[in-house]
C-alpha cells in the first residue's frame, strides 16, 4: 500500500513524495490522516537549519509535522483497546496521509461531537498546556503572554481559563493583537511602541506581571520581558529560544529580584502519571477536546488557510518570507491527489 509523505531535501525545499506503508506488527494500528496543523516554529527553525534543531544535527532529508488527527483503518493483532473507524489523535507522525502507530500512543476521540478539524490541534495545544501549568497561576495573578502565534493564542486562552487577570500579550502584528483581544485579552501591545515596558506594568497594576509565557523563542523577548515582570516573577519559556543573541544581566534582572526561569519543553512532562504543573500528553489532550467540546476553547479563529498537501512548498516559503506571516495552516489530507 502506497502513502504520501511531505519532506524536505534541502533548506527551503519541500515536496510530497509517496512511501510504502509498512506492514502492522503486533500491537500496531493504521491511521488513514484527516488533518496535519503546521507548527511553524518548529518547522522552519529545522528547514532553516538553525541552531539546536534536528537538521542543524544530523542534516537532511527533513520529514515536518507532528499535529496529525485521522481514522484507523487497519488493527494489528494483540490490539484490544481500539477498532475499526476509531477517530484518533496522532502525535509525532509527520505530514503524511497515513502513519503506523502502537496502540498505545494514540487517544481515542469518544465524543463524536467534536469535528476532527478542531481536534487536529490537540498536540500543539499540549505544549500551551504544559507553558502555562508550569506557572503554577493561582486565581487572580496577572499574566504575560508574548507572541501571538499558535501556542501563544492557545497560551491566552489556557491563561484565562486559569484563573489569571490581567491576561496582557504583546505581537508584532496588529491582526494577531486584534484577534488576542477578541479572545479576552485585557490589552494587547507592539513590543516595539513607545513607553511598552510601562504600559504593561501599568496594566498590571505598577508592578509588571506575575507570570510571563514567552512563545516567540526570541532571545530579545526574554530580555525585555525580565524588564517588566513582576517581583518573584515566573517565566516559561514555551518557545524555542535557538539563538541566544541578546545578553541579560542576570543578577540585575534574575537573581536580585528573584525571578523563576522555567523550561516549558514538552519533552520534560511526565510518561505515564500527571502531576501538579506537569501533565501527561494525553491527559492535556484529553482536557483540551472537553473545553472544545464545551465551546471555553476557540480554535477556527487560529486557521488561517486548509491547503492540499501537494502546496507544501509553496506554504513553507510563504511561510519563511511573509511580512506577517498566516498563523494557522492545516493540510487537508482528503485532498490529496
Amino acid at each position: 500500500m502506497i502513502g504520501k509523505v511531505i519532506v524536505c531535501k534541502s533548506a527551503g525545499e519541500a515536496s510530497l513524495e509517496s512511501f510504502e506503508i509498512p506492514a502492522l506488527k503486533p500491537g500496531e494500528v493504521l491511521i488513514e490522516s484527516a488533518y496535519s496543523v503546521i507548527s511553524a516554529g518548529t518547522e522552519l527553525a529545522n528547514v532553516k537549519q538553525l541552531p539546536n534543531t534536528n537538521t542543524a544535527q544530523t542534516g537532511f532529508p527533513y520529514y515536518p509535522g507532528y499535529c496529525t488527527v485521522g481514522q484507523i483503518i487497519q488493527v494489528g493483532a494483540n490490539v484490544e483497546t481500539l477498532g475499526m473507524g476509531d477517530r484518533v489523535i496522532v502525535s509525532w507522525g509527520g505530514h503524511r496521509s497515513h502513519t503506523v502507530k502502537k496502540a498505545e500512543s494514540v487517544l481515542r476521540i469518544d465524543d463524536a461531537s467534536i469535528d476532527l478539524l478542531d481536534a487536529s490541534f490537540a498536540h500543539i495545544a499540549s505544549f500551551s498546556f504544559l507553558g502555562v501549568r508550569k506557572l503554577k497561576l493561582e486565581i487572580g495573578e496577572s499574566a504575560m503572554i508574548v507572541g501571538q502565534g499558535i501556542l501563544g493564542v492557545l497560551a491566552l486562552q489556557i491563561a484565562i481559563l486559569s484563573g489569571a487577570i490581567p491576561v496582557v500579550v504583546s505581537d508584532l502584528d496588529p491582526e494577531r493583537r486584534r484577534l488576542a483581544l477578541e479572545l479576552g485579552a485585557t490589552a494587547a501591545f507592539d513590543p516595539n511602541e513607545d513607553d511598552f515596558v510601562k504600559k504593561v506594568k501599568e496594566v498590571c497594576g505598577g508592578d509588571g506581571p506575575n507570570a510571563v509565557v514567552e512563545v516567540t523563542g526570541s532571545a530579545v523577548a526574554l530580555q525585555q520581558s525580565l524588564t517588566y515582570i513582576a517581583w518573584e516573577g515566573r517565566i516559561s519559556l514555551l518557545g524555542c529560544t535557538r539563538v541566544s543573541d541578546a545578553s541579560i544581566d542576570y543578577y540585575k534582572y534574575v537573581h536580585r529580584r528573584g525571578i523563576s526561569i522555567i523550561g516549558a519543553h514538552t519533552f520534560t512532562r511526565p510518561n505515564h502519571e500527571s502531576a501538579p504543573g506537569r501533565w501527561t500528553e494525553h491527559d492535556d489532550y484529553q482536557t483540551y477536546l472537553k473545553l472544545v467540546a464545551a465551546g471555553k476553547l476557540k480554535i477556527r479563529p487560529l486557521i488561517s488557510d486548509i491547503v492540499p498537501p501537494e502546496n507544501a512548498n509553496a506554504v513553507y516559503n510563504r511561510l519563511a518570507h511573509a511580512e506577517n506571516p498566516p498563523m494557522g495552516i492545516v493540510f487537508d489530507w482528503s485532498m490529496t491527489k
